[in-house]
């Protein structure tokens, strides 16, 4: 954990960030075994910084693994400001999706983003939830877990109150159901002294470097499984709902095309393959049955 420094919280929210970046990627190369490591994209973006996307395809666990830092800035969009007044912003951060090939690991997304405007106003905001094809309670009771331990030691109150919010927000209003199992989500967490200012980058820092202690064990669980072609059939369709959220609902795919930022990189969450079938449902009392029924009837997974 970090200790307080004279520099200004942009400065080292975008360290912590590239740091996370690192250790993350790294890790996912060992995890996925089959040698590759992450193709590295520079990028710039026009009015302002830049970034580095980082995607593994075709990996041995990993179909598509990409994760993202960036570091922008410029004129604020008027949608953040309402177009009254002139305002510049600084948003830093690290944004990632991991699509496996097998369905019986699940995908997840987390990301983790400092952002302040000329006005003084600045806050953290971030989150990471799972998204399984198949529901394996141990699994998602391992993720919340892990995420609940971090948010106690620093607020008794954040994880139910960011559980709650993760699962209102990874809502498919179309659908009638969650994106997948949950885990937490916060945004627009600010202060109003340096104190709390402190406390919040202390506690972004922790969740952020839980995200491996939450995630790697399933996939180490998992990865030797054997599936059939009906079950990744069944992971394809559930993909299809990934993307449907991503496109319609998602803030972060909206914010980056307000600001004119990188396509690639907005898009990068998409999965390689995904599916569409007409009027799907799947069979009473069946293990895709059972998934659904928790997506339309959000669990509780940590004491």
């Amino acid at each position: 954990m970090s200790s307080p420094t004279s520099k200004p919280f942009r400065e080292r929210a975008e360290e912590l960030f590239r740091k996370l970046q690192d250790e993350i990627t790294s890790t996912l190369e060992a995890l996925d075994g089959s040698g590759k490591r992450f193709f590295q994209d520079s990028w710039e973006r026009p009015g302002g910084g830049g970034g580095r996307s980082r995607i593994l395809t075709e990996g041995d666990v990993f179909e598509k693994a990409g994760v993202n830092f960036s570091a922008v800035h410029g004129e604020a969009p008027q949608s953040l400001h309402g177009g009254n007044q002139e305002l510049t912003f600084f948003a830093t951060g690290i944004s990632l999706v991991l699509h496996p090939h097998s369905p019986k690991i699940p995908t997840v997304h987390a990301n983790f983003r400092y952002f302040e405007q000329s006005n003084g106003l600045s806050w953290f905001g971030g989150g990471m939830d799972l998204t399984p094809s198949y529901l394996v309670e141990d699994d998602a009771r391992h993720f919340h877990s892990t995420l609940k331990s971090v948010c106690d030691k620093h607020d008794s109150t954040h994880y139910p109150r960011f559980k709650q919010w993760c699962d209102e927000y990874f809502y498919i209003k179309h659908r009638n159901e969650t994106r997948g199992v949950g885990g937490i989500f916060f945004d627009n967490v600010s202060g109003d002294t340096e104190a709390e200012r402190e406390a919040n980058f202390e506690f972004v820092e922790e969740i952020g470097r839980a995200f491996l202690p939450a995630y790697v064990p399933i996939v180490e669980r998992h990865k030797g499984e054997s599936f059939t072609e009906e079950e990744r059939r069944w992971q394809l369709l559930r993909r299809g709902r990934y993307v449907e959220f991503n496109l319609v609902y998602d803030r972060g795919t909206r914010f980056g095309l307000e600001t004119n930022g990188r396509i690639e990189s907005i898009l990068m969450s998409l999965p390689t393959l995904a599916r569409w079938e007409y009027d799907m449902h799947p069979a009473p009392g069946s293990p895709e049955a059972k998934l659904e029924e928790v997506l339309k009837n959000p669990k509780e997974w940590a004491a």
